[in-house]
């Protein structure tokens, strides 16, 4: 188990050095650049020359990279455009993005297993249809006009939702639940609709098992049969799949907060593209990046616990 985390932990900290890469090199391809976007009516050459050299944009890109990547292993994102630490409005935002993609993920799972079993319990049947185009249209409908559609029926038509804006849980739980219920369910569907296929694939693989038919021919319970042999067999892929869907749902969030107006990491990312907040961006794609791998990370590793072949096999390969 240990050299399996170890080798797990190395490949993932290879992946996170190409990830700080693609975000310093990336962001600098989109046109114009901080200095322009700071100054915009003001520009002239010597006060942009003077703000370069206080950014430190006038050094080679490569030199560029190594001073932020010394700075970022210290703890250091540097400075936004706006004068304020990176980290202090990442610490900001993160909350509210954390909130919004666990409560979407906790959705997805809390419907989406359920309904999963029960289509492959009743594979071939209406049960199993109906989940199927439920599943189909989750897949197919779009966060935002989602999002859009829930505002105009749960806010504008029937008054029960706010429209929008955040209220932190530490001022009102109630409020905080309720403002962020709407673009939590918008965020989900479409994992959701996922998690809830691979559930019924992953069911419908196990059903044909030999200790499956064996539990049933003892005469145990559908209920502990489905819930407590084939489901625990099952959860692997499925486990897999949440996990991957977790690191989409950080990035997804950038529509979904734009929609309901959630001062959360995606709105953050788009309002740094507008003012080239070269800092800004760089930190927002490195956090929403390493937290992908760690979650990745975290679901090899319990997949290796509830499936002791994964470990096995992987050890065996090196």
């Amino acid at each position: 188990m240990l050299q399996y985390l170890l080798h797990r932990v190395i490949t993932s900290a290879i992946v996170l050095v190409g990830l700080s890469l693609l975000a310093f090199f990336l962001v600098r391809l989109a046109p114009g650049d901080t200095v322009t976007a700071m100054l915009g009516a003001r520009y002239n050459q010597a006060d942009a020359a003077a703000l370069r050299d206080e950014y430190g944009l006038d050094k080679p890109v490569i030199v560029q990279y190594g001073m932020w990547v010394g700075r970022v292993a210290q703890g250091d994102f540097g400075e936004s455009t706006t004068g304020e630490p990176v980290v202090t409005m990442i610490g900001r935002a993160l909350p509210v993005t954390g909130q919004l993609a666990a409560m979407a993920l906790a959705m997805a799972l809390v419907v989406g297993i359920p309904l999963g079993v029960v289509a492959a319990v009743r594979s071939g049947g209406a049960t199993d249809a109906g989940v199927s185009a439920v599943g189909l249209v989750g897949v197919s409908v779009p966060g935002f006009w989602l999002g859009t559609m829930l505002i105009l029926l749960f806010s504008l038509g029937l008054g029960w939702l706010p429209p929008g804006g955040y209220v932190s849980a530490a001022v009102s739980p109630w409020r905080n639940i309720t403002h962020m219920l709407m673009p939590a369910a918008a965020l989900g569907a479409t994992v959701t609709a996922i998690i809830m296929q691979m559930t019924r694939g992953a069911m419908l693989a196990v059903k044909q098992e030999d200790y499956i038919r064996t539990a049933r021919a003892k005469g145990l319970k559908s209920r502990v049969v489905w819930f407590h042999h084939a489901l625990r067999n099952a959860l692997g892929p499925v486990l897999t799949i949440a996990g991957i869907q977790a690191g989409y749902l950080l990035g997804g969030s950038v529509v979904i907060e734009q929609v309901f107006s959630l001062p959360g990491l995606g709105r953050m990312a788009l309002h740094a593209i507008e003012r080239r907040d070269y800092p800004l961006l760089q930190g927002v794609i490195l956090l929403i990046g390493a937290a992908f791998i760690v979650i990745n990370l975290i679901v090899d590793l319990l997949h290796g616990r509830l499936d002791p072949r994964i470990e096995t096999a992987g050890e065996a390969t090196r």
